[in-house]
């Protein structure tokens, strides 16, 4: 993998991650819960790819320098669309809907990695073998709840936030969940006041 194609994927993710964002109704702090889940994932995947390395369970084409380093952790960094996509599965159907996430992931993960080394077999290999598929597996379910974690610690339970306002919508009272405030004073006035005479 070269450093040009880690632009193009960054740029990409990054329009990917403003349309989610947008789609999603994030709030700013939701957005910011996601990108350190990101973040987070991202060290902890750079630190995996040189322990799958170690063993022998892949080899990747990763130049182990500082730059090259730092422009692959922002590409991972900018995946936090896919923490906003976890965050609105969580406040829509609960821990059930983000257990389903984690198994699609670990099926899935091992298949589309496998796929994109036989696209670019340049970006590295794997070893034969079922204990490389498991890594990869375990990988994606690791990855996941440790970003989902964090934007949890950062942003709050998915449950408890509020939905941000669409872009083109203008604010009007109690257009984001909150109700407009009511004096009790007068709801106790027009209660006891008499009926109009006929």
């Amino acid at each position: 993998m070269t450093t040009q194609q880690l632009h193009l994927f960054n740029a990409l993710y990054l329009v990917v991650l403003i349309v989610v964002a947008i789609l999603t109704r994030a709030t700013a702090r939701r957005i910011a819960g996601a990108l350190a889940g990101a973040a987070v994932g991202g060290v902890a995947a750079l630190g995996i790819s040189a322990l799958g390395e170690e063993v022998g369970w892949w080899h990747m084409a990763i130049t182990w320098e500082p730059y090259f380093l730092t422009v692959l952790w922002i590409d991972f960094a900018l995946c936090a669309f896919l923490f906003l996509i976890t965050w609105r599965i969580a406040r829509r159907f609960g821990w059930r809907g983000l257990a389903v996430v984690v198994v699609v992931a670990a099926v899935l993960g091992p298949m589309r990695d496998y796929r994109y080394m036989e696209r670019f077999p340049e970006w590295g290999a794997y070893a034969p073998g079922i204990a490389p598929v498991l890594a990869i597996s375990a990988t994606y379910v690791l990855l996941g709840a440790l970003g989902h974690g964090v934007m949890r610690l950062v942003a709050g339970s998915a449950h408890d936030d509020r939905l941000a306002r669409r872009p083109w919508e203008a604010a009007r009272p109690g257009s984001d969940g909150d109700r407009p405030e009511v004096d009790p004073g007068r709801l106790d006035a027009a209660r006891i006041r008499p009926p109009p005479e006929a």
